[in-house]
């Protein structure tokens, strides 16, 4: 945080200092104007990767410096400081509430801004005709909820579609067996161990994959078992350790829903079916 918060500053002297599109000549007339000019040059070959770190395209940095430099004059005139600050937060606002909701691609669903602006204006005036805020407030997040769900569902539909027909094919198998809630295995290797409980803490080798057979998670690639608490694991894991006995070696198949659902983690997509190799090698003391 430190060091984006000094190069901002840095980047508002660069920007003070250079007009729209075009380079200008330095004009070094005292120890300010050197100043000025000595940290533009030493952090101006930053400001496309510093601009870059915010989300901005460095393609656009002429606009960059443009809107810099009238906002640069406006300080002290209220009512375009009110104007610019509502521009940053409504770009700042929709963004992030558009990500949050609908998945932040470019095509995705967006909310109406008409009707957040009407909604705005409505909680300045304390006017409840159409909503009591306290009211709608309890209900909102269930509502957004839903909307989020179904905007995944639709933007990764395909993830849906193939890992039902992956599934389908393993349940055919003569060798995969089914525990609760869709899960899936297969036995490589039997164990005569004990089997752990729900609140039990384990030593496991494993491997999570894709279908597509990408790897997303590895203890043998780091080269050492993980220790796993089992009420910290995705249900369709944790049922499957379960249901191992000390010793075993299974690979497991584990739905959707019973795995991430709609979130997205690092690599997993939403609505991704998962495949894990697990060997249980101990139950750890509680």
């Amino acid at each position: 945080m430190r060091k984006i918060a000094l190069f901002a500053v840095a980047a508002i002297v660069v920007a003070s200092s250079i007009s729209c599109g075009k380079g200008q000549k330095a004009n070094l007339k005292s120890d300010v104007d050197t100043i000025s000019y000595a940290i533009g040059l030493i952090n101006g070959g930053q400001l496309k990767d510093f601009l870059a770190s915010q989300g901005m395209d460095s393609t656009y940095i002429a606009d960059f410096l443009k809107g810099f430099k009238e906002g640069s004059k406006s300080v002290g005139d209220k009512k375009k400081e009110a104007y610019l600050m509502g521009m940053s937060q409504g770009m700042q606002m929709t963004n992030g509430l558009n990500n949050r909701i609908f998945g932040g691609e470019e095509g995705d669903g967006q909310l109406s801004v008409p009707n957040m602006i009407a909604g705005l204006m409505a909680g300045v005036k304390n006017d409840t005709t159409i909503f009591n805020p306290m009211e709608i407030q309890t209900r909102l997040e269930g509502m957004i909820s839903t909307v989020h769900s179904k905007a995944m569902e639709k933007k990764y539909e395909k993830n849906k579609e193939e890992g039902a027909k992956f599934l389908a094919e393993k349940a055919n198998d003569k060798d995969v067996k089914k525990l609760a809630n869709g899960v899936m295995y297969k036995v490589l290797k039997e164990g005569t161990g004990a089997t752990p409980d729900s609140v039990a803490r384990v030593k496991v080798n494993y491997e999570g994959k894709l279908i597509d057979g990408t790897v997303f998670d590895s203890s043998y690639q780091r080269g050492q078992p993980a220790e796993m608490g089992l009420n910290m694991l995705v249900p369709g894991f944790a049922e499957a350790l379960r249901n191992m006995p000390v010793g075993s070696e299974w690979e497991i198949y584990i739905p959707a829903d019973q795995g991430y659902g709609e979130r997205e983690a690092g690599n997993i997509k939403p609505f991704s079916t998962l495949i894990f190799k697990v060997e249980l090698l101990e139950i750890l003391k509680k």
